[in-house]
Order: C-alpha cells, then structure tokens, then sequence
C-alpha cells in the first residue's frame, strides 16, 4: 500500500503549520518493503523512508529517511522530491541547505505538488535562504493556489489586501480569501469574515461576517474564536448572546489568544452577562499582560491601585502603568501621571 497520502510534513512559516497523518493504522510488512526498495522500486523506496521518518515499526532514523528518500527522488518520485525538499530545508537527516531545499521543491513543483510550489513562494516571501522578493513570492504562490493549495490562495489575498509587494486591491484580496476559504482553510475563513465585517472589497455584511467567522472557529481558529465571541456580544450578525460570546472567548483564551484573554478579564470585571468576579478578571487580565497587552496592563494596574481581585499595591499598579505608557500607550501614561500627583 502506498502511504503517498497518509503521511505530510508542510513546512508553512507565515500561518505555518505540520501536518502528519499517523501511520499506525496502516498494515505495512516492513520486509517487504524493504526487499522492493532495494530492487530499486521508487514507491517502496519512498515508503521506506516514510517509516524511518516517523519510527513505525522501527526506530525514527532520519538519516536513513533521506537515504531512501534520496533514492526514490533521484527516480523522479514526485511526493520523494517534495520529501527531500523538506528535509535539506529543516536540516532533518542532512545538513541544512536551502538551495539545494529549493532544487528539489522546484522538481515537485513541476510534477505538480502544490505545497511545495507554496513552500517556494514561501521562503521568498519571508526571505528565507533567499533574497526577499515579492514578486517570486506571489508567482510561486500564484502557481501553488491553481492547484488547489488552499494556504496558498489565502495568502495571496493577505498580500493583496495589504498591498504587499503589488499595489492593494480588495477585490482580489477577496477573490483569492473565497477561493481559499471554499475549500475550508479556516485561516482565508477568518479573514474573508473581516472582509465583509469591515466592508473592504465587496458591501459590509455583518451575518456574512459572523457565518465565516464561525466556519473558521468550529475549526478550532482562535482569532476567528475571538471575533465571532465579539459578534455575540456586540449584536453583530447575530442576536447577543453573552453566555455564547463568553464560551467562545474563552476557547480562544485557552489557546493563547492576547485579545479573548483581555476581554474575558474585561467581562468579569464589569459583570457583562456574568456575576462580576474581580478573581477571575485579574487572571485573565494577567495571562495579556503577559503576552504584552498593554491594555491589559493598564487593567492590572487599576485593579492594584484600587485592590480590586488582589491587595492592594500601589507601587506596582504605577509599574502597570509606566510599562503600558513606555510603550506608547497613552491612558497607561495618564494613570501613571495621575498616580503621581
């Protein structure tokens, strides 16, 4: 069996993320791979690799992964050319070579791999081994997005929204974020529903917004928790509903989301469709404050000064606040200033 669509390493650094579909459920005879590998059989060759790669049924050998992967590459095995690509560019088996990375995604690319098309437009859009050059990027892109690769298409709406080496065109920004976003890129989702919240690109749609803001959370996207918990809140293409937005807020909170967790301490701390809990507040208000939110730290600084959830401390609230002001957050510099008077 072939396990050319079970296993994917995606190396994706703007939104990146890995991929890998377990092996543990596929039979696989190892013996018999290993006798049609050696026979020089490029599909059992590139299997082979996948096993050492991942430590199924035997011990995780990367080096022996690129040995056979190397083997099946050198046969024009697509997915095997895509794999080494992988492997010269994290440096796993072999010593890390972006040139010869991008050789070998430029080989699956022409066989028709989309990700490693993408992983090409990738590494000149961040300038990775490479000169930064958008132009690159977006051709790279342009050709991972034509076939099919979803991240692809979705970042090509981020460069045209943004005007990121092309002059910025909301409509096309739209067009690529659909494209991606039918085919369940949670990440395009999210950001079509910003397209349409803010009206950028086609007519201000609220219910527009909350439906792909929500397609993009159930996916388990955090920054799309986050704004479909602010629709519930705010009455924004859907009736307000506070227990809704406070379920959504905190799973983008457990994620790690800056924002969710500085509205969460916000909404127990005024009591906004919960019982006020300054405990609670203070804690959500304290996970922002440590990721950098400066609003957040304004929060934990008022609520020192006020002994609000916590003793109170004056010295350290006037800390809270010079850190946000230092930052060039103007109200933390006014609470600070008011505190020293």
């Amino acid at each position: 069996m072939s396990l050319s669509h079970h296993l994917k390493i995606y190396k994706l650094l703007a939104f990146s993320f890995a991929a890998m579909f377990s092996l543990s459920a596929i039979a696989l005879d190892f013996n018999q791979v290993q006798q049609s590998a050696n026979k020089g059989d490029a599909e059992a060759q590139y299997n082979l690799g996948f096993i050492y790669a991942n430590g199924e049924g035997t011990s995780r050998d990367y080096n022996k992964a690129f040995e056979w992967h190397i083997k099946a590459a050198n046969q024009g095995h697509s997915d095997a050319q895509f794999e080494i690509g992988v492997m010269y560019d994290y440096g796993k088996g072999i010593t890390q070579d972006y040139d010869k990375a991008r050789y070998w995604y430029t080989k699956a690319t022409n066989q028709g791999i989309g990700v490693a098309a993408h992983n090409l437009g990738n590494m000149y859009d961040k300038g990775i081994g490479v000169l930064q050059d958008y132009d690159k990027a977006i051709y790279w892109y342009e050709k991972a997005a034509n076939q099919d690769f979803s991240p692809s298409a979705a970042n090509l709406g981020f460069m045209y929204a943004n005007g990121k080496g092309v002059s910025q065109d909301y409509i096309k920004a739209v067009e690529w974020y659909t494209k991606s976003a039918n085919q369940g890129y949670s990440v395009a989702q999210y950001r079509l529903g910003g397209m349409y919240r803010w009206g950028w690109g086609l007519p201000k749609n609220d219910m527009k917004a909350f439906e792909w803001y929500q397609k993009a959370a159930n996916q388990g996207y955090a920054p799309a928790q986050s704004s479909l918990a602010y629709m519930y809140q705010d009455d924004r293409g859907t009736f307000k509903d506070d227990a809704k937005a406070v379920e959504w807020y905190k799973k983008a909170a457990d994620q790690g989301n800056v924002s969710a967790q500085n509205n969460l301490g916000s909404i127990y701390n005024y009591g906004m469709g919960v019982n006020k809990d300054y405990g609670k507040a203070f804690e959500w208000y304290q996970k922002a404050a440590d990721q950098g939110d400066v609003s957040a730290r304004v929060s934990l600084g008022f609520m020192y000064e006020m002994g609000k959830g916590v003793t109170q401390n004056k010295p350290i609230a006037k800390a809270f606040y010079k850190q946000s002001c230092d930052e060039g957050y103007q109200p933390g510099c006014k609470y600070y200033s008011d505190l020293n008077e």
